[in-house]
């Protein structure tokens, strides 16, 4: 089982719109171009149309025309799962070889189906309990944490030798 690129990209174009949505001086948050997530992530512009065209149907995202205009989240990032994305984009997230319909063996359900469909249901329910906030979260704490060991190594004087 493999989460495709469509999965990965929907994901993390997320994750920057989100990071990057409202980030001017206004106190209302401001649409994020697709340009600026290609470029930012490079991920084909195309692509990414693709993908929000279906984000959007979904009502993830909200699509703002105009001079100014860009995507911004349809509702906050507490509210949207992984797992809400993985499935706007008809990305599916299944281990079994069957679809999940027990008919892999010539019709009848194979030795493993309970093993795969039970794996299945596990990572659905982890990419249902990950909000798109808690990512964003994780990343700034991260980038904090790698500020602070830079930091640190610059402070700690070399033991020339020792």
């Amino acid at each position: 089982m493999r989460l495709t690129t469509k999965g990965r990209f929907a994901v993390t174009a997320m994750i920057d719109l989100a990071m990057c949505e409202g980030t001017s001086d206004s106190a209302t948050p401001s649409p994020v171009t697709l340009a600026s997530i290609s470029e930012r992530q490079s991920i084909s512009l195309a692509y990414l149309e693709q993908l929000f065209g279906k984000l959007r149907k979904q009502g993830i995202v909200l699509a703002v025309r105009g001079p100014g205009g860009g995507y911004s989240l349809a509702r906050p990032g507490t509210q949207i799962s992984i797992a809400d994305i993985i499935a706007a984009v008809d990305e599916p997230v299944d281990a079994t070889r069957c679809g999940g319909k027990a008919n892999c063996r010539e019709g009848r359900q194979c030795l493993t189906h309970d093993l795969w469909e039970g794996l299945t249901v596990a990572i659905d329910g982890y990419l249902s309990g990950v909000s798109l906030q808690q990512v964003i979260d994780s990343q700034e704490i991260a980038k904090k944490n790698i500020a602070k060991i830079t930091l640190r190594k610059r402070a700690t004087p070399s033991r020339v030798g020792a």
